[in-house]
């Protein structure tokens, strides 16, 4: 080949590189890089968000003693206050499915029957199904409660508390199908290295 076909070539590379460095060092780029530092701040504003609420409640978690005192109240003088109070109560029973799932229905025949504070009832279920993980059941529940009163912002943080925790369920379950799915293919490859010595 001639001198001057592999001048050109070499020019025409240059040219090649110059340009791509420039579309990519370019503003597009970097409105890009913005963007996705913004998402990323925005998702960790919002999870930062989720662990708070998830500390008020563990700190709002009843104590046997006043779930007991409570219950009396409700035995003892029985009245639709009294029987909110204690379902209020239950409705932040951490880590005791059935207390949960007792506050929902309480809450529940509660909202049936007309008691004056519905939209706390509703925030009450909210918040028992956020603790049992029904997190879009939960988000529903916000949703009622906003649509009467977009300025409560207990059910405000709530919602968003439900919006990241299911995000971040499906997150861990794509982890595990691909740490599944590394691991199944290891032993496969590992059960073939083994068969093919044996062969040997």
């Amino acid at each position: 080949r001639s001198l001057f076909f592999i001048l050109c070539t070499k020019k025409a590379f240059r040219e090649f590189h110059h340009n791509n460095i420039s579309i990519k060092t370019g503003p597009i780029q970097h409105c890009n890089l913005r963007s996705i530092n913004t998402m990323r701040t925005s998702k960790q504003m919002q999870r930062e968000a989720r662990r708070r609420l998830d500390e008020k409640l563990d700190m709002a978690r009843p104590s046997n003693d006043l779930l007991e005192e409570l219950a009396t109240n409700c035995t003892t003088s029985p009245s639709p206050d009294n029987t909110f109070q204690y379902a209020f109560a239950l409705s932040k029973s951490q880590n005791n499915a059935d207390e949960l799932n007792y506050s929902i229905s309480l809450l529940s025949s509660l909202i049936k029957d007309g008691y004056a504070h519905q939209l706390d009832c509703m925030y009450g279920i909210a918040t028992a199904r956020y603790l049992l993980g029904q997190y879009d059941k939960a988000r529903m529940e916000c949703e009622a409660i906003l649509r009467s009163r977009p300025e409560h912002e207990l059910a405000g943080e709530l919602h968003l508390a439900c919006l990241v925790a299911k995000e971040e369920r499906e997150e861990e379950k794509v982890k595990k199908v691909v740490v599944g799915g590394t691991v199944a293919v290891a032993a496969v490859g590992l059960a073939m290295l083994l068969g093919g010595g044996k062969r040997r």
